[in-house]
C-alpha cells in the first residue's frame, strides 16, 4: 500500500526492501538462537544462514523475472528487488541449495539444522509478505465489489471479509478491488509459525519440525493459489505449478516423518 517508505534527498527507501531485510536479520537471530540450544557451532550456522540468504534471494528473484518477464524492461530491472519481486518457492529452492552447501562444508546435522532454519524461513517469510503487501506484488485476483475502489483496506461481507486497492505505482493493478493475498498468507504463516514453535519444544525426533512446515504450508499455498492472480492455471489441470508443489509437499511430509521415525527407531534399537 506504501510502495516509498520515505524519501530523503531524493533517494527513495522502499518499504518492500526494508521489510524483506528486516525478514532476513529475524531468521538471523531466530536461527542462532536455536543452534545455541541445539548445541551447534553458531559460527558455522551463520555462514550457512549466509549461504542460503544470498541464494534464496537470487533464485527467488531469478524465478520471479522468469515468471513475469513483461514487467522486466532493462538489466536493472533484474536485480530491482527494492521494487517488489520475488517468488517463494524459487527462493526456497536457492535456500536449500545454500543451506545443504553449508551443511556439508561445516559437517551440520541435516534435520537439526533443518528443524531449525523452517522456523527462522516462516517467520522472515511472513514479514516479507507485509513486504509484498506494501509493493503490491502477489497480488490477488479481483474481488467481487463494485462500490469501492478508493485505494486502502475494506471491509466485506464475504470471505475473506475484507479486500485491498492498490493506488497508482504499486505492482498490482491500480483502483482495482483485489482479493488480499499478499495479507492472507501473512496471517497463515503466522499462525504456522507458532505451531511450529509448540511442535519443536516437543519433537520426537529431528526432521520432524521440517516434515510438519511442508505439510502446513503445502496446505497454505495450495489454497492461496485459488485467490492469486498473478499465476494462471496449467488449462490441461486447472491447477497452478505452484498448486503441484504444494501437492508434492503434502504429499512428501508424512512419507518424509515415517522414514526419519522408523531411522530413530532402528538407532535406539
Amino acid at each position: 500500500m506504501f510502495p516509498v517508505l520515505v524519501e530523503l534527498f531524493g533517494i527513495k527507501i522502499y518499504t518492500y526492501g526494508v521489510l524483506v531485510a528486516i525478514g532476513a536479520l529475524s531468521a538471523y537471530f531466530l536461527s542462532l538462537k536455536f543452534a545455541k540450544k541445539e548445541g551447534l557451532n553458531t559460527s558455522h550456522v551463520e555462514n550457512t544462514l549466509l549461504m542460503a540468504l544470498f541464494l534464496g534471494i537470487a533464485g527467488g528473484r531469478l524465478a520471479y523475472v522468469m515468471e513475469h518477464p513483461e514487467q522486466i524492461r532493462s538489466l536493472l530491472d533484474i536485480v530491482a528487488i527494492w521494487n517488489g519481486g520475488m517468488d517463494f518457492f524459487g527462493g526456497l529452492l536457492g535456500g536449500i541449495l545454500g543451506a545443504i552447501g553449508g551443511m556439508v562444508i561445516y559437517r551440520l546435522p541435516l534435520w537439526k539444522t533443518g528443524d531449525i532454519a523452517v522456523l527462522s524461513l516462516t517467520l522472515a517469510h511472513a514479514i516479507g509478505r507485509l513486504g509484498c503487501t506494501s509493493a503490491g506484488c502477489c497480488y490477488g485476483k479481483p474481488f467481487p465489489v463494485q462500490d469501492v475502489n478508493t485505494p486502502g483496506i475494506h471491509f466485506a461481507n464475504r470471505f475473506p471479509f475484507f479486500y485491498m486497492v492498490f493506488p497508482e505505482g504499486a505492482v498490482a493493478p491500480p483502483y482495482t478491488p483485489l482479493y488480499p493475498t499478499q495479507l492472507m498468507e501473512f496471517f497463515g504463516l503466522i499462525f504456522i509459525f507458532l505451531i511450529l514453535i509448540l511442535v519443536y519444544k516437543k519433537k520426537p525426533f529431528d526432521g520432524f519440525v521440517f516434515s510438519m512446515y511442508m505439510f502446513l504450508y503445502g496446505i497454505l499455498r495450495f489454497f492461496l493459489e485459488f485467490y492469486r492472480g498473478v499465476t494462471p492455471p496449467i488449462p490441461e489441470i486447472g491447477l497452478t505449478w505452484n498448486q503441484l508443489v504444494s501437492i508434492g509437499m503434502m504429499v512428501i511430509s508424512p512419507l518424509l516423518m515415517l522414514a526419519l521415525r522408523t531411522s530413530k527407531k532402528v538407532q535406539s534399537a
